[in-house]
């Protein structure tokens, strides 16, 4: 476990308070203004900023997010391939209309395996306790494919703090789950359900073999949880699970498994598939979990990070428009809340409309005015304590930020 601490120089305090964060974290800091090519190309790039009594200025640049000393992966590119492959979608250029993130850019943390055959004659093996078993070809379910939403899928590995761009959010249509398996005809004492799909038969450095997952009926049920078919209009591209992804709303992207080739309706004495065992500390699951009934939901909490730290010109004085997303929990909330230092308060996050919805990103912003150049971290919470949020708990999404000038 690697431990953080947030050093600052002579005239700035040290924040001792997030050693509990599960990434590495670099442990120094310089202060001045670090505008990387990157960052350059952001500014360039994101949509200009509506003027408003609080913030009317002249944007002056935009700060790199994550500690100079670390810098990110090359961003929106497909990174090696197969099980290793990587495409980490470049969350900086988050706006309010920028939400949906485009099927190109969306992130891939695995790559097609050779086994997934190309063509239409795809079809899905339903088994287990149902009344038939039998093989359904995807293209005669074509009428039960609906317009689903937008709803965003976050890897459970996302711990990247130069950008957490394993999380995207797209507009989905499929075929619901609920659908699929009354089709199936399921037996009385069939209580969950086995989604399997093709996966590469080796382990890797970043990933075991199989993909599958053992969910309840009713978790299918009230999640809303369906086969994705089309990805923003588009049909599925392979790296996105072509032909067949499940996608569950608001649960982690380990659950929402691709190229699904086998539905499978199971006991509750029923092992863990290797895939949940895999992820099991990632889900936040009990020590010790062995059994598919042992395991709890994989539901994101509510979360929260920073994607933009704006440099602004306002009324002749140096101010930070600080941009993020907030998502994930049972029901929307706008009680977030913000701190740059263990030594400051926290403070309501001063734009923070309520969500629509908790299944994909909303957007916030924060006018910041820091005392004095430094580095600081960002940290974010619901100041609900009776809301659950795990990592942010941890601090997981915090990040760090060098200020120059104030």
């Amino acid at each position: 476990m690697a431990t953080l601490l947030d050093r600052r120089r002579s005239s700035v305090r040290v924040d001792r308070s997030q050693t509990s964060i599960i990434r590495p974290v670099s442990a120094t800091r310089r202060e001045f203004l670090t505008i990387s090519a990157a960052a350059s190309v952001t500014l360039l790039t994101m949509p200009a900023v509506a003027p408003t009594p609080q913030n009317a200025g002249r944007l002056l640049g935009v700060m790199r997010l994550g500690g100079r000393d670390r810098q990110p992966p090359p961003l929106e590119t497909l990174l090696s391939s197969g099980a290793n492959a990587r495409l980490f979608t470049d969350l900086s250029t988050l706006s309010e209309t920028t939400l949906v993130i485009p099927n190109t850019r969306f992130f891939v943390r695995t790559a097609c395996p050779a086994a997934v055959p190309a063509g239409d004659d795809w079809s899905i093996e339903i088994g287990g306790l149902v009344a038939r078993p039998r093989s359904i070809a995807l293209a005669s379910l074509r009428g039960l494919v609906q317009a689903t939403g937008t709803h965003l899928i976050e890897c459970s590995g996302n711990a990247d703090p130069t950008n957490f761009g394993l999380m995207s959010a797209a507009r989905w249509d499929g075929i619901p789950m609920a659908a699929l398996l009354e089709r199936a005809g399921p037996l009385r004492h069939a209580r969950r359900v086995l989604v399997n799909g093709i996966d590469f038969a080796d382990r890797t450095p970043t990933s075991l073999p199989g993909a599958s997952w053992i969910f309840t009926r009713d978790e299918l049920e009230k999640t809303g949880a369906f086969l994705a078919t089309r990805m923003n209009g588009a049909p599925l591209d392979r790296d996105h699970g072509a032909p067949a992804r499940l996608v569950v709303p608001g649960w982690y992207g380990c659950t929402c498994i691709k190229w699904v080739k086998q539905v499978e309706l199971v006991d509750d004495d029923v092992p863990a598939t290797s895939q949940m065992r895999e992820f099991a500390g990632r889900t936040h699951q009990e020590p010790g979990a062995t059994l598919a009934r042992d395991f709890r939901p994989a539901d994101i909490d509510h979360a929260a990070i920073p994607v933009r730290v704006e440099k602004w010109l306002i009324r002749d004085r140096v101010a930070y428009r600080v941009v993020g997303i907030v998502w994930g929990g049972a029901r929307p909330t706008n009680a977030l809340q913000i701190r740059f230092n263990r030594d400051e308060p926290f403070v309501a996050v001063e734009d923070c409309p309520l969500p629509a919805s908790t299944t994909t990103w909303s957007r916030w912003s924060h006018l910041w005015r820091p005392a004095a150049p430094g580095s600081y971290q960002i940290a974010l919470r619901i100041g609900d304590r009776a809301v659950r949020t795990r990592r942010l708990d941890r601090f997981f999404y915090a990040r760090d930020v060098d200020i120059d000038e104030v």
